[in-house]
């Protein structure tokens, strides 16, 4: 017997980047396709309370995955559509699996709820000392009353809610829209389409001084699923692979591996976004033994690989 036998499953975000990759970690682990619901937005809107009813029936594990995100220029574009649709979302979600009688739920939220100066590298003790990173704040504190939501749950229903903060993802079917992509396939995309074109310029936001850590998103569906079977504990935990990198250093390697060869323009009228992240990985270490494996620049190449076979359809 497995954790997962004879388990109903719904995956909120389901089709989504990490979601798919989810699914595919889950039934590696032996979950058949009858086993999974994985709703879909147009069918489906969580932000309605009775859709959320009608996703919960009859599952035992729910897996909450669905969000509203983008980059920085789209967190700052829409803070009040982040923070509504995310927070109501997960809020209604969590009520309904309660209700539901749903045996255990596992939230993933954002490393954007940690405060905006948060000590390198972020530990889970550390996330309510201190505002976010304002261009991502109400994203980031949206996603983080699931966590006081689970909390207040488990003290006063005994309900099993558990909490995750992955940090920054990447990897094959990321998302390369340039209106709402993250950094790392933004910069893909820039230096792709300029050596394609034959252009010698490329222009970058911001300054190149802030750090990120990144996960690769098959590694970060491992570890929300080692969570799963392994931890039930009310205290949030870090999902990372606790590396650092500057966004300059990103830059000079995207740039090397795609390429590229002109010059990089750096906009310091646009903003780097929080400081630094860099995530303390030991707790899921010794809660659920989760350790990331995939190198960056090997995913890195694989990440690149599949946008240059993929472009004309994303």
């Amino acid at each position: 017997m497995t954790f997962w036998d004879n388990k109903k499953i719904l995956v909120t975000g389901g089709a989504g980047f990490l979601g798919s990759q989810l699914v595919a970690e889950l039934e590696n682990r032996g979950v058949f396709s009858f086993q999974l619901r994985i709703p879909r937005s147009r069918e489906t809107d969580l932000r309605r309370w009775e859709h959320c009813v009608r996703a919960v029936d009859g599952q035992d594990i729910v897996i909450h995955l669905a969000a509203r995100v983008g980059g920085i220029g789209l967190n700052r574009e829409n803070p009040a559509t982040h923070f509504y649709d995310n927070a109501i979302m997960g809020i209604q979600l969590i009520e309904a699996a309660r209700q539901a009688g749903v045996e255990k739920c596992i939230i993933v939220g954002t490393v954007c709820a940690y405060p905006k100066f948060t000590p390198v590298p972020f530990s889970e003790v550390d996330l309510w000392n201190g505002y976010p990173e304002e261009t991502n704040a109400p994203y980031g504190l949206a996603k983080k009353m699931l966590l006081v939501q689970s909390q207040a749950y488990r003290e006063q229903y005994g309900f099993n809610s558990i909490y995750l903060l992955p940090v920054n993802l990447y990897g094959p079917g990321d998302n390369f829209d340039p209106e709402s992509s993250h950094v790392i396939p933004a910069l893909i995309r820039r230096f792709v389409e300029a050596v394609d074109e034959g252009r010698d310029m490329v222009e970058v936001w911001g300054t190149g001084v802030a750090s990120r850590e990144f996960i690769y998103v098959q590694d970060a569906a491992r570890g929300i699923a080692m969570a799963a079977e392994k931890y039930n504990g009310p205290e949030p935990v870090n999902i990372g692979s606790g590396m650092e990198i500057r966004i300059s250093e990103l830059v000079i390697m995207i740039a090397e591996m795609t390429g590229f060869t002109g010059n990089v323009i750096w906009d310091p009228t646009k903003p780097d976004g929080q400081p630094r992240r860099c995530l303390d990985v030991s707790r899921a270490k010794q809660e659920f033994g989760f350790v990331a494996e995939k190198g960056f620049r090997e995913g890195l190449q694989e990440t690149i690989d599949w946008y240059r076979k993929n472009r004309a359809q994303v």
